[in-house]
Parts: structure tokens; sequence; C-alpha cells
């Protein structure tokens, strides 16, 4: 696509206008969210969201995330049962996405949704997020904003990197506090849990009073983002589980083990792990190390969302 000027605008009041206005003149804003930074369009406007998969290089089959600032926007946008107002009640504004079925006469642009009659809906919790949303009046699509496959980006800077002329602007809100992209959980039929992210699963759980199904996602036809094999990857080669480096390797850690370049949490607090990950991935990637040993994370509460992160890291790339 064309080269362009990417404007990094502030959280001031003026800049989020400005950033308000590119979003209804059609045009591409990153932004923060609690989780990790969007990539934001009309979600009702065909050219802009066909804008997002060209920027990102993103697979046209993989749907998008619409973000909206009430539950009111959101009933407009999709059908709500029981379940889907008992999670929105108590987790939105927050890092819960749910898949429901679309409403027809929405008029969410069919590229959003990959041509299917589910959407994919979330209303965040990050101010500068809510402002935007509220000060644009727009339903915004909103990935993450890297280029597809690479790893998530957690600081205005981060979207630089990689959006730098391929997009209008980015809205600088600081760090992403959570850190890793939203839960997300399929109404369709029986819960389920199409991708583990930065509420846990077991508050959902919870919440609804029976577990999520777990089932595999088909690559061929993915419900929501985050469900293709090979995702979040940097640079380097990833190997999980390690209890050290090996020669030519540098040593992310977790809890207290000695040797590491980088550690998520030397503490073993899976929440600040959670809001260092994409981080430390891109800082040991920057030191052009040709393979990243990780260590061992529990696979419980926000540890489900960081495995699954760095499994995806660590799969054979196409």
């Amino acid at each position: 696509m064309a080269n362009r000027a990417t404007q990094r605008l502030t959280d001031t009041p003026a800049d989020i206008v400005q950033a308000a206005e590119i979003l209804r003149a059609g045009g591409l804003v990153a932004f923060p969210t609690e989780t990790v930074y969007g990539l934001g369009a009309n979600a009702r406007d065909t050219d802009a969201v066909r804008a997002i998969y060209a920027a990102k290089g993103r697979p046209a089959k993989n749907p998008l995330i619409v973000h909206v600032a009430d539950l009111d926007g959101a009933r407009r946008v999709a059908v709500f049962d029981d379940c889907a107002e008992a999670l929105a009640q108590a987790f939105w504004p927050g890092p819960l996405t749910l898949v429901l079925p679309l409403r027809p006469e929405a008029g969410i642009a069919a590229e959003v949704t990959a041509g299917q009659a589910s959407v994919a809906l979330r209303m965040p919790a990050h101010p500068v997020a809510q402002a935007i949303l509220r000060a644009s009046g727009l339903a915004l699509a909103a990935p993450s904003a890297n280029p597809s496959g690479a790893v998530s980006p957690t600081t205005a800077a981060h979207v630089l990197e990689g959006l730098s002329g391929r997009i209008d602007a980015v809205v600088d809100g600081g760090a992403c506090p959570v850190g890793v992209e939203s839960t997300i959980v399929g109404l369709l039929d029986a819960p389920v849990l199409l991708r583990p992210g930065g509420l846990p699963s077991e508050a959902v759980e919870a919440c609804l009073g029976v577990p999520l199904a777990r089932p595999g996602a088909d690559p061929a036809l993915p419900l929501a983002p985050g469900q293709l094999a090979s995702h979040y990857a940097p640079r380097a080669a990833l190997r999980l589980n390690a209890g050290r480096a090996r020669a030519g390797e540098v040593l992310l850690g977790f809890g207290p083990v000695t040797g590491a370049a980088a550690n998520l949490s030397p503490a073993g607090d899976l929440a600040e792990a959670a809001a260092n990950l994409f981080a430390c991935l891109r800082a040991l990637d920057a030191t052009g190390a040709a393979a990243i040993a990780v260590s061992p994370i529990p696979e419980t509460g926000l540890g489900l969302a960081i495995n699954d992160r760095l499994r995806r890291a660590a799969a054979p790339r196409g």
C-alpha cells in the first residue's frame, strides 16, 4: 500500500478529537486498550476495514473484533442471550470478547466477520479507547496494531516499529496494563473458550456456573482472532519450558531463576508476567539472538493466556 505519514498523537482532548475525525473520514488510527494497542477503523466502512487488512498484511479469513463504547452499542450489533448479558454485566468494560450472532441490520462490513454470521464484540476499559469510541460515535474494528503474525504492541513505539507509514495515526496512551489480548468466549451454542486472554477463564466459568468447552480451532475458518497456529512470533526461534539457556540462546525467565537475560516476573506473578510478555519478547529479539529459551509458566489463570501466546510464537511459520 502507498506510504503515508503516520501522526503520533497524545491522549489530550484535542488529539482525541483529531483521532476521531480521522476515523470518521475512513482512516486508520492505532490506540491503546487495557490489553494491547488496537488498529481501529470504522467497522461499517468496507474500504476502511479492507485498509486494516492491507496495512497489517492480515489473512482475509481472520475476523476482527468490533469495539464499542457501551452495552447499548453492542446490542445494536449482536444478539445477546442470557449468558451474554451476564458476562457483559460482570466483565464489561474489560478484557473479554464475546462471539455472538450478528444482527444483519447492524451494517457491519462483511470483511470484519470474514463473511460469517457471527461477530466478535468487546467494550474496552482503557480511558483513551473509551474516549476515542465516544468522540467518534463509531463501532471500531480493531485487531492488534502490528504486522500480522508478529509480536503484539503494548506501547505506541511498538506500533510505529511495525506500521509507521502504513497507518494515519497512533494515539500514545502509555503502556498497556494487561499486556495480552482479550479472552474470547463463543456463545453461539454452549459457551466455548476460543482464546485465553487477559480475563482468567476461571472467572468466566464462575460467572456462568458451567465449564467452558475447549474445542480445537479450525485454521481454515477461525471464529475469532488469535486462532491461527503461528502468531505473536518474534524473529528468534522459541524453546518453551526450558530449565536453562543452551548455547546460542538467551533465557526469558519466570520466577527466581538465574542467568535470565530478561524476566517476566522475578516474583512469579502471572499478572506482571502477562504485562511484560510482549515487551520482553521484543527486547530479546532486538539483541539479535537466534533463539529464546523460556522458563516454565503455570497453566492456570493468566498463565493460560501467556502459554497460548508462547506456543503460537514457537509454532512452525508458514
